[in-house]
């Protein structure tokens, strides 16, 4: 991990190397790097932001290069181990991680190589030096090198003495860009968007070779493969800050936008119908008999929301899994099971082995919940949602989750049409509050100076406790989250009625309570936890609904949203917290959008 860049075009492209990097710094790194035909193979790399990379190459030309950063598996961050990795003028760069690589470093020390990384990328750079021995063509060795790799990669090599780069992708996301001044490749459309528009995403085991004037992409056995090429629906302006000071400030306030394109099928007068899901849904979703849900981090904690919608609304038994943890357990298959995959990039890794899983369990009856169209999650399922945020920068999730949760209220609300269990009094009501929810979302977000004076007070504290009931506990979850990401401060969240159960001993003067606060059935419950907090000297941060009976008193400190929202409550009383997270890391002064250890896209297990 964490992003790669490659172009060969009849113009200077080492500007186009260092801003597509700085484009995919959102997805977090800790160094960066470049390889260049000058014409002799010249390599800069360095420790940090693109920036320190930028300044080395600054003056330098090339018409065929390749760059990366870094976002450390394999060895500490460090200019040694920062890509590219070279092996006698060949060069590589490399997104995943290689499984086998202690078996091929092995083999390859008994031939001499010398490793001076302590990267599995290295063993990409020998293997392939090795290959050529045999096979000369530099293309043809980059696919069968590619057939010895184990686990996820995306790669793209770069040789002296030859105008062209050869990339190959298993697992982990690479695409081409054909530009009328040459052609690119990346890990992320947004790195390319620069140069073009014109792209191709290449599947698993697929290998191409870059000129100046063309592609070809071949499969592992070298038969040709052809791929489709698309307009990216993109726009350089969608991943530009603007007036914001960070992305993910820009990325909360977006979201009544956002969610405005997501529920775009259901604003007119049209109803609620399996078909929002694709064509092949009436026919799935007939027969589902459960609802298994597995997703990681942000998506997970929707997930957690969904259930308690599935289950209250149409009545089917769900489960939520963390996919990392899935598909390592002997879990009891049921094929009329609906699995449901949620995934921000559609390339998360661990997801998408798990719905491999489930569907070599026989478990076929798969949706994906995802915001890029062109995903390995989305070509894998079945059925396919795709939330519309547009893209997400900040490393932290916000304008993805609110969409997701959309995606997945829309989904509950079907499954219980599709039952019976709505009548259409329900069906216009739950509509009438969907398409209302864009506007919601905006008066919430009217809250942001009373929150920014709230967040000052964090600044000092090292830990927090998040409280929420029902389907606003996964809401409490995500509020921690947020804070912990990029502010660094210790952040947990319980279910209320847990916190006798061992919580309560941390709870002290010096540790702020941030409570969920709806008016909802289970208020009454809530305020007999927070009154447990405030007995032990705990300081309370309530988010109430405007009508929630919760009186502000010493040591308790309430804002009030401005509506109530039922059944959608969770999507507002977690943009709050979202602009808490955001406020209190300002204070600290971290780095908002690239929060350290971090990376955006997870596509390594």
């Amino acid at each position: 991990m964490c992003g790669i860049v490659a172009a060969i075009a009849g113009n200077n492209i080492v500007p186009v190397l260092i801003e597509g990097l700085m484009r995919l710094e959102y997805r977090g790194y800790d160094s960066a790097g470049l390889a260049v035909l000058e014409p002799a193979l010249a390599r800069l790399r360095s420790v940090g932001r693109v920036a320190e990379l930028a300044k080395a190459a600054d003056g330098r030309a090339a018409n065929c290069g390749i760059a990366h950063t870094r976002w450390a598996t394999h060895g500490v961050p460090s200019e040694r181990n920062a890509h590219p990795h070279v092996s006698s003028g060949l060069a590589v760069v490399h997104n995943g991680i290689i499984e086998n690589f202690a078996e091929i470093k092995q083999e390859l020390t008994t031939k001499g190589y010398l490793f001076t990384s302590d990267t599995d990328t290295e063993v990409v750079a020998h293997l392939i030096q090795e290959t050529l021995k045999s096979t000369p063509d530099l293309f043809d060795a980059v696919r069968l090198a590619s057939i010895r790799l184990a686990g996820a990669y995306a790669i793209a090599v770069l040789h002296e003495g030859e105008q062209r780069i050869v990339v190959a992708r298993n697992g982990a996301p690479l695409l081409l860009g054909l530009g009328e001044q040459g052609n690119y490749a990346a890990s992320d459309a947004a790195a390319l968007l620069q140069v073009t528009r014109t792209m191709i995403y290449l599947e698993d085991g697929d290998v191409a070779e870059l000129r100046r004037d063309g592609v070809r992409i071949v499969r592992p056995d070298g038969s040709v493969a052809q791929r489709p090429s698309f307009e990216s629906s993109l726009s350089a302006d969608a991943v530009e800050l603007g007036q914001y000071r960070h992305y993910m400030q820009k990325e909360i306030f977006e979201q009544p936008q956002a969610l405005a394109n997501t529920l775009e099928m259901i604003t007119g007068g049209a109803g609620l119908s399996p078909n929002l899901f694709g064509t092949a849904a009436p026919d799935i979703m007939r027969d589902t008999r459960g609802v298994l849900i597995v997703a990681c981090g942000t998506s997970y904690h929707a997930g957690l929301v969904a259930r308690y919608w599935i289950e209250q609304l149409a009545g089917l038994p769900c489960q939520v899994e963390i996919a990392s943890e899935y598909r390592y357990r002997d879990s009891v298959a049921d094929p009329g099971t609906l699995v449901v995959a949620i995934s921000q990039s559609g390339e998360t890794a661990d997801t998408l082995a798990a719905v491999k899983h489930a569907k070599a369990l026989g478990m076929t009856k798969t949706l994906t919940i995802c915001n890029v169209p062109e995903s390995a999650l989305i070509r894998e399922a079945a059925l396919k949602f795709l939330t519309r945020a547009g893209p997400e920068i900040g490393v932290a999730s916000t304008k993805a989750f609110t969409t997701q949760l959309a995606a997945l209220a829309l989904l509950a609300l079907v499954l219980a049409k599709q039952r019976g269990r709505l009548d259409a009094g329900q069906e216009a009501k739950h509509l009438a509050a969907l398409r209302h929810l864009p506007v919601a979302v905006s008066r919430t977000l009217t809250l942001e100076p009373e929150i920014e004076r709230w967040a000052g007070r964090f600044a000092g504290k090292h830990h927090a406790l998040f409280l929420g009931r029902g389907h606003h506990y996964p809401i409490a979850l995500e509020g921690a989250l947020k804070l912990k990401e990029i502010s660094y401060i210790h952040a947990e969240a319980y279910p209320a009625g847990e916190l006798k159960h061992g919580p309560l001993a941390l709870v002290d003067g010096e540790m702020p309570v941030i409570s969920v606060a709806p008016n909802d059935p289970l208020l009454e419950k809530l305020k007999s936890n927070l009154q447990e907090v405030r007995a032990r000297g705990g300081e309370l941060y309530v988010f109430a609904d405007a009508d929630s009976e919760v009186p502000e008193t010493e040591g308790v400190h309430i804002l009030r949203l401005p509506e109530h929202y039922g059944l959608l409550s969770p999507v507002l009383h977690v943009v709050p917290l979202q602009l808490l997270a955001y406020h209190a890391a300002l204070v600290k002064g971290t780095d908002v959008d690239k929060p350290r250890n971090l990376a955006k896209s997870v596509t390594v297990e």
